[in-house]
């Protein structure tokens, strides 16, 4: 497999999966410890998610886009917006079998970190979690927003303070 990031102990990191599928958990788990993360929260609906997060403080949050109740696209805008979030700047990784244009700009748009499309593999989650702890990005808060800056490519030429002329953002 790929190199773990340097320094990075995987055997403290906590994650919260949430998912309404009961085989996806014990998969995600399967794989997860297989990285040397132990300590794994498993919610099957956003809701409940929300209140775990309340004393179960997550490093990184992997998401089903589909789950009852509460969809992910739901939770993860609650999780980013709401006055009472438990810990929006959180990272999330969005997991679905959904691939199409409009389900990743949806994902993107109410505030993920990564996504990952079904079936899901341990390389390709092993990615994914490096991307998050290796190359973090800021958390971006506008009137329409709030969550990791979307682009993921900088424009050095660009002269303006910010990302675009018509940004008006804060960085957290």
């Amino acid at each position: 497999m790929t190199r773990r990031p340097m320094g990075y102990d995987y055997e403290r990191l906590k994650v919260l999966i949430v998912d309404d599928n009961r085989f996806m958990h014990e998969l995600l788990k399967t794989i997860l410890r297989s990285f040397g993360i132990k300590d794994v929260s498993s919610c099957y609906d956003g809701s409940d998610a929300i209140t775990e997060l309340k004393h179960f403080h997550a490093d990184i949050i992997i998401t089903d886009l589909e789950i009852q109740l509460l969809d992910g696209l739901d939770f993860v805008r609650l999780l980013r917006t709401a006055d009472d979030s438990p810990n929006r700047f959180v990272p999330v990784i969005m997991l679905t079998g959904h691939t199409e244009f409009t389900h990743v700009a949806a994902a993107r748009d109410v505030g993920i970190t990564e996504f990952l499309a079904k079936p899901v593999s341990a390389r390709r989650m092993y990615e994914r979690l490096n991307a998050v702890i290796e190359h973090p990005r800021d958390f971006v808060r506008t009137t329409s927003y709030a969550g990791p800056d979307r682009r993921r490519r900088q424009d050095p030429s660009y002269p303006g303070p910010f990302p675009r002329a018509t940004d008006r953002t804060t960085v957290q």
